[in-house]
């Protein structure tokens, strides 16, 4: 049975999906659901075919990914702020089926609500593909990752267990549904009978944190560092039971200010790949400092021999979509090699150093950007700060750093680099500084885009312009 139709079933008349306009509850779901599948399949799609979703995160985009799920076909939701020209690159590469747009989506909740329809229940399982997501691409080109309803119940069983959701709780919907944070959410809810709230596109966490009665919220770090900002965003914040934190790494001064403020934040590691979380702090912080993630239930972890995490578990994807052909990405022991350095304690629990691939060798020595980074951040008056590579005649290469920070100008260069020296050494020290004011981030991303500050800096190193910086 498809997971929408198992949540009708024992969830029925409670609510599922809230929006500011209506309630909707599991059993309707399903129903109307069922009637979006049915045009679909009147209109010559079947089981196993790829839908290209483009829309923001819209109550009607959740109705057709869940007719798809019934269906037995395939979401692969897009993010609808990339370019046209990547767009079509994309889905070109899942070789989709169809293209269900924001109007598109609209348009089937309509008729299922105006013309309701029996579908034809598809002939497959819960280990039969349901969604393509891609990666981030912070350190890479996109790949699209293809999961089952199976893996990611299972990792929806494996965040439950650690984070409950349930009957009387209330999710927003803040992470875009193209992410498998966001994707994640609607899984959580299927399984337990937790309620999602699916706010106006373009409304502010912040007014949605007055308008609905949160329990849970899913951020990453630069969304609670701007909630922070907010005094008004302090209250709704403290009442929320769980404030799941991922995404990206999050620095010790947010940290502590989350702790400060007594707001219930749980740390995760996580990737596309895995479904959503892989480890988390299995308690909201209490205290200043990073607590050790923990293993969720249903995953497995090793490091290799060079440091690299190694991840399975139920919850594990089944592979690369490439041109329509499926590609295996484990190995021969069923091992997803995560390109994340890291540590793995008798206890379970997980320190992750940086990723593989943004390590670069000063001397004759690895060199893990983000443990300068994380010196950076030790440093008052710091913000952000971020740490690339640049080529030096005597050492091969050597870091590179830019900060944004609270005041303009603030701290002057010789006490950071005084400061990071104390803390790592001269040879992790930055040999070139720069400030910057906004971040360029990776297209309709808030991640940093980590290349383009890496070429920006070897520019400067050798001479070039450096585009809106200022050493």
């Amino acid at each position: 049975m498809d997971p929408v139709t198992a949540a009708a079933e024992r969830f029925g008349t409670a609510p599922a999906l809230i929006t500011p306009d209506a309630t909707i509850s599991f059993a309707e779901c399903s129903t109307l659901a069922g009637s979006i599948a049915t045009q679909l399949q009147q209109q010559g799609q079947r089981d196993g075919s790829v839908a290209a979703i483009v829309s923001p995160n819209t109550v009607e985009m959740v109705l057709c990914i869940y007719a798809l799920l019934k269906a037995g076909m395939v979401a692969a939701p897009l993010n609808h702020r990339l370019p046209e020209t990547t767009l079509k690159r994309m889905k070109d590469a899942l070789c989709a089926d169809i293209l269900l747009n924001a109007e598109k989506c609209t348009s089937l909740v309509s008729a299922a609500r105006t013309s309701p329809a029996r579908m034809t229940p598809p002939d497959n399982g819960l280990l039969s593909p349901a969604t393509i997501i891609h990666t981030s691409a912070s350190t890479g080109s996109a790949k699209a990752v293809m999961h089952s309803a199976s893996s990611h119940i299972a990792n929806a069983q494996g965040a439950n267990a650690n984070i409950p959701f349930g009957p009387g709780c209330l999710w927003l919907l803040s992470l875009p549904l193209f992410h498998i944070g966001g994707c994640a959410i609607l899984f959580r809810s299927l399984i337990s009978g937790g309620a999602i709230a699916i706010d106006s596109p373009g409304a502010s966490i912040q007014s949605s944190l007055t308008r609905f009665p949160l329990t849970h919220l899913s951020l990453v770090p630069t969304q609670l560092y701007r909630l922070l900002s907010m005094d008004e965003a302090a209250i709704p914040l403290q009442r929320l039971r769980a404030i799941l934190l991922g995404g990206a790494p999050a620095r010790e001064s947010l940290i502590e200010e989350a702790a400060r403020r007594h707001l219930p934040v749980y740390l995760s590691y996580g990737s596309t790949e895995m479904g959503s979380q892989i480890a988390t702090t299995p308690s909201p912080l209490t205290a200043p400092g990073v607590p050790p993630l923990m293993l969720l239930a249903g995953r497995e972890a090793e490091t290799d021999t060079d440091g690299e995490l190694l991840v399975r578990g139920n919850c594990l994807f089944s592979g690369f979509v490439h041109n329509g052909t499926l590609l295996p990405a484990t190995d021969s022991e069923g091992w997803f090699h995560t390109g994340d350095i890291g540590t793995i304690a008798d206890d379970g629990s997980l320190r992750v150093m940086g990723r593989k691939d943004s390590m670069f060798i000063t001397g004759g020595e690895n060199i893990h950007p983000e443990e300068i980074e994380r010196a950076l951040l030790q440093v008052d008056g710091i913000l952000e700060a971020l740490v690339v590579p640049v080529p030096d005649s005597e050492y091969g290469e050597r870091p590179a750093a830019f900060i944004r920070s609270a005041t303009p100008g603030l701290p002057d260069e010789k006490s950071i680099k005084e400061q990071v020296r104390r803390q790592v050494g001269t040879l992790k020290t930055p040999v070139l500084l720069c400030r910057v004011c906004q971040w360029a981030t990776l297209p309709g991303s808030e991640k940093v885009d980590r290349k383009w500050y890496q070429k920006v800096a070897r520019e400067y190193r050798t001479g070039g312009v450096s585009d809106g910086l200022s050493a």
